[in-house]
């Protein structure tokens, strides 16, 4: 994207020159038109007779006045305005037109088909405040701001301060629509990108809570008015107020700012974001159906994750982007540790270590990097929003705590707040307090986990004797690849033994420090059990392997686990087995249709289920006699299921995903007539998947998708009929909807995942359908990352590549993208690595079916 990048060498630059800054930001907001007017108005200090830029990214630039100076627009190129022959204390006034965008960055419109009401939101990290106003765009020059909103009367808007009442405008001329205008306070020292503007309708539910300093802080839940029906405000406050509790205690610092809003907003890219008390959220999170328990956990996950926010990230916040896992980790760390000690979700440990497999992934692509990665400019920050950087990261954070003890780190962090509130630090600032407070060095601990990318691989070796007692257990520590060094980790065993119903439970755990290549562990020498499952508890960050032995009885009797967490462990480590082409899908297949016969946790469930289904669209060398195997057990073990139970739901879902031809008459059938078996809700969401499967499966009709659009004429209803269509068998049609995909810049970004996802859904079943799809892809990637926004190139570029096809039908993924890197060594570093993880998938899909 040139013209739009910072580099952190300018950034520093800027930085030297600039002191305190204050903005005043005028805009008008409205449903109509391409653009809104923007006045900015920036107050700040610098170094006298120097130069620096100010960022905008507008389409037209009316007028830029600098101390009363009018400059013209031509020192406004390259998405940045040029300021010379600064004062010491400035005033700098900046008119344009800024854009409406509907790629969900910077100031994003929408028009909800299922009522015709309008809504607008912003979206600023990483670079997209610059969108809306002309600003300093980096997280050191922290400033004051200072809201004005006009909007039409009937519109309502949140930012970052409390909302004031509202002042009439006064109407110019006959017919004109009436607006009022909101004037906010000005907020304390905030980055830009942390702040946010929301206007529009909004149906609000509103609440309060008292903070541990005695202020009342109001609470506020928002959606569009379509949703309002099915929005549960009271779970959003219950587990609101549990996260308030339980970080003002922990950190011993009340809730840093003046209120707290939690907006669901339409046609989001990430999963929730901690603008300074005005949290956005994507609005799939309100239900439109019952939800399930893995659900909730995660709409409850993202709630205390961006709580956390607040003052880990909002109220202190790093200097450059190369601390973002910083914040990313600590937030989700704390989210998980809030959850199993604060909210009803106890077992929160346990779902974690299926969305831990993220990091692991991560972690093994050629592009892993360490947690600190070297950010050398906004490029970089996009593509390091990943497992590394969120589960990785609070993997570590929890070794960490083990090593400085929970009241250490809590102590640290009280001072690094204390020290640091309403500025900026950086990860030495917070390694000092923790070294300081802990009286430990963490240096070497840092070396290894902080600075050196990559994963090792601990693996338990037992040797037993002639009566089968144990006579030596090792944990083995090796480095399954280069860059990284064997690391230190608190772990433990567990020894497990059948009980008289056939259930595997514990009989005995042993805490072990692992150190170096091998580490002893005498505390389970003499015993005699029947499996030994190496971090039963989930507490290393490793890829674990289990002693043949154990190994042997876990594929077999993997369900009998009494409890979810161990099973969970065992199921994450053959999975990861299978993408190292170490145990193949079918193996895999009958492993975790075991697992799924008796597993409860829904988190641990649903993991399970989007493993098989990766095992059979991307690693089964015989896709067709592993569909043969999946189909019918899945649509079983929904039978078997307790009516209504989440279980149930989920395995019927699931059953959808992997359906084939032979299935799609049942299901065409439970689309006439409306029902599944007992306990299965055949609701509107539940009525979609079906559509999608007989879709890929050719058997639905123009016309049914017409007439289920037309029953469900909302957002969600119009993305799912682009999804049906273009899961659709045949050659043209995939290629029709890839080149549309590729050319239609109209497309908003939840059309672009809703096709992306319908192309991919049926390639599995019919790849040969694929061949017009590849090299257009190929072609085009230049031109996607050139001429679209970061969110929107990095959609295209994972959603569009056809991994299903690897080693079908005489399609080569690897070898052709391999020959595009070649031949493309100059392409921008970011496209270059996100090709390469593409790349990787491929490679892990090529051996896993040949054994190339």
């Amino acid at each position: 994207m040139p013209g739009k990048n910072l580099t952190k060498i300018e950034a520093q630059t800027r930085q030297n020159v600039i002191g305190k800054v204050a903005y005043t930001v005028q805009v008008e907001l409205s449903e109509n038109g391409e653009t809104f007017p923007s006045r900015t108005v920036i107050d700040f200090e610098a170094e006298a007779g120097a130069s620096t830029f100010v960022d905008l990214i507008a389409p037209k630039v009316r007028s830029i006045q600098l101390n009363g100076q009018d400059l013209g627009t031509d020192c406004y190129r390259d998405s940045r305005i040029e300021l010379s022959d600064l004062k010491a204390e400035n005033h700098l006034e900046v008119v344009a037109d800024c854009a409406y965008m509907h790629t969900g960055e910077g100031a994003h419109r929408f028009t909800d088909p299922a009522d015709g009401l309008t809504y607008v939101y912003t979206q600023f990290e990483v670079p997209d405040a610059r969108r809306v106003f002309a600003c300093f765009e980096q997280p050191d020059l922290k400033a004051t701001y200072q809201f004005n909103v006009s909007v039409p009367a009937s519109w309502t808007v949140l930012s970052n301060m409390d909302t004031p009442e509202p002042e009439s405008l006064k109407v110019e001329r006959a017919g004109e629509e009436k607006k009022n205008l909101f004037r906010f306070a000005p907020t304390p020292l905030l980055s830009s990108y942390i702040t946010a503007l929301v206007a529009g309708p909004y149906h609000s539910v509103k609440s309060v809570l008292t903070s541990i300093d005695g202020r009342t802080i109001p609470l506020g839940v928002y959606c569009r008015q379509s949703l309002a029906k099915y929005l549960d405000a009271d779970f959003v406050f219950e587990q609101t107020i549990a996260g308030f509790r339980f970080y003002e205690s922990r950190f011993a610092r009340p809730y840093p700012f003046s209120k707290y809003d939690q907006i669901f907003v339409p046609e989001y890219n990430a999963g929730a974001m901690e603008n300074a008390g005005c949290i956005t959220f994507r609005d799939e999170y309100i239900f439109r159906t019952k939800p399930s328990g893995a659900q909730l956990e995660q709409l409850t996950n993202t709630i205390l994750h961006e709580l956390a926010h607040m003052w880990f990230g909002d109220l202190v916040t790093m200097k450059w982007w190369d601390d973002l896992w910083l914040n990313e980790s600590f937030a989700e760390f704390m989210s998980y540790w809030c959850m199993a000690e604060g909210t009803s979700f106890s077992d929160a440990w346990t779902g974690f270590t299926m969305r831990k497999v993220w990091g692991v992934n991560c972690d093994q692509l050629p592009t892993t990097h360490p947690i600190v990665a070297p950010i050398t400019d906004l490029a970089d920050v996009e593509v390091n929003f990943d497992g590394i950087t969120y589960s990785k990261g609070a993997c570590v954070l929890r070794q960490l705590v083990a090593y400085v003890g929970e009241q250490n780190f809590l102590v640290a962090l009280h001072n690094y707040f204390a020290q640091h509130e309403y500025s900026n630090a950086t990860l030495a600032d917070f390694l000092g307090e923790l070294e300081k407070t802990s009286e430990r060095s963490l240096k070497d601990w840092s070396k290894v986990w902080l600075l050196q990318a990559g994963i090792t691989q601990l693996e338990s070796r037992i040797e037993r004797d002639k009566d089968g007692k144990v006579s030596s257990f090792k944990i083995l520590q090796s480095l399954p690849q280069e860059g990284t060094s064997l690391r230190p980790h608190a772990t433990t065993v567990g020894a497990y033994d059948f009980d008289a119903n056939g259930k595997l439970c514990l009989a005995r755990r042993a805490d072990v420090d692992v150190k170096g290549e091998v580490t002893a562990v005498p505390g389970l020498v003499g015993t005699k059990h029947d499996v030994y499952v190496l971090n039963d508890q989930d507490l290393a960050y490793a890829k674990i392997r289990f002693d043949k032995e154990s190994w042997n009885l876990l594929h077999a009797h993997v369900g009998d686990f009494e409890d979810s967490l161990p099973r969970a462990v065992v199921m994450c480590a053959a999975w990861d087995m299978v993408r190292d082409g170490d145990l193949s899908a079918s193996k895999y297949l009958e492993m975790a249709l075991g697992a799924l016969r008796h597993e409860t946790n829904s988190s641990v469930l649903n993991g399970i289920l989007r493993h098989i289904q990766g095992a059979l669209i991307y690693y089964a060398a015989d896709p067709a006699s592993a569909h043969r195997l999946l189909a019918p057990a899945l649509l079983a073990l929904a039978e078997e299921a307790e009516p209504a139970s989440d279980r149930q739901r989920q395995l019927v879902r699931a059953f959808l995903q992997v359906a084939g031809a032979k299935e799609a008459p049942e299901i065409e059938r439970w689309y006439e007539e409306g029902k599944v078996f007992e306990g299965v809700s055949v609701d509107t969401d539940l009525r979609w998947d079906m559509i999608f499967a007989l879709a890929a499966n050719g058997q639905v009709s123009a016309d049914m998708i017409r007439k289920m659009t037309e029953s469900d004429d909302t957002i969600t209803g119009r993305e799912n009929a682009f999804l049906a269509r273009a899961a659709l068998p045949g050659r043209e049609n995939k290629a029709q909807w890839a080149q549309r995909v590729l050319e239609d810049t109209s497309l908003t970004n939840g059309q672009i995942d809703a096709l992306t996802a319908g192309i991919a859904r049926s390639l599995w079943l019919q790849p040969a359908d694929g061949a017009d799809i590849i090299e257009p892809y190929f072609a085009a990637l230049g031109d996607i990352w050139d001429q679209r926004t970061l969110h929107m190139a990095e959609s295209l570029v994972g959603g569009l590549y056809p991994l299903a096809l690897q080693s079908r039908e005489g399609f080569d993924l690897v070898e052709r993208t391999e020959r595009w890197m070649t031949e493309n060594p100059d392409a921008d570093k970011a496209l270059r690595r996100l090709v390469l993880e593409e790349l990787d998938g491929a490679r892990r899909s090529r051996h896993a079916r040949t054994g190339k």
